[in-house]
């Protein structure tokens, strides 16, 4: 009976599986993922309705393409201004001890990134990962503008990224 349960489960994604199937830690399960994809799929109906706020927070709709599958993803992301008022910051942030996967999907596939603001259409960008003092100034603008993010990356492991999305 177990194998046949076994069988019929779908696979993990690459980054989640450990080589014998099992979760990698720090990784989300079955269940979490399941409900991410149904959160992220109400939040993109809130934003194209021109509603974009989540926890006070603005939200934009980032398009990606998988970098594995090549096949289009929609994933609803907090953004913060940046000095150029055209562009967009966002932060890899959540995704446990590794970078969530619309962050890899966005560098992978970077040519082929676009964004929804609510209300709007789809607009392409260029994504640019900031390192240094870029990087350093951005995220004291966005702690700064919600602490939280500031404590969720002190209890992390790793730094999260930051990225400019520059409307092309």
């Amino acid at each position: 009976m177990d194998s046949e349960v076994t069988d019929r489960r779908r696979p993990m994604a690459e980054n989640q599986a450990d080589g014998r199937g099992k979760r990698k830690p720090g990784t989300p399960g079955a269940f979490s993922r399941w409900m991410q994809h149904r959160m992220n799929a109400r939040m993109n109906r809130k934003v194209r309705r021109g509603r974009g706020t989540f926890m006070g927070m603005d939200v934009l709709i980032l398009h990606t393409v998988g970098r594995h599958s090549g096949e289009q993803r929609e994933t609803p992301v907090a953004w913060f201004p940046d000095d150029d008022e055209d562009a967009r910051l966002i932060v890899a942030s959540g995704g446990g001890s590794q970078h969530p996967d619309w962050f890899a999907n966005l560098m992978a596939h970077s040519d082929e990134a676009s964004i929804e603001l609510p209300g709007g259409g789809a607009v392409p960008v260029t994504p640019h990962r900031l390192e240094g003092d870029d990087r350093e100034r951005a995220w004291q603008r966005i702690a700064t503008a919600q602490p939280r993010i500031a404590k969720y990356q002190s209890k992390s492991d790793r730094q999260y990224p930051v990225v400019r999305l520059t409307p092309r």
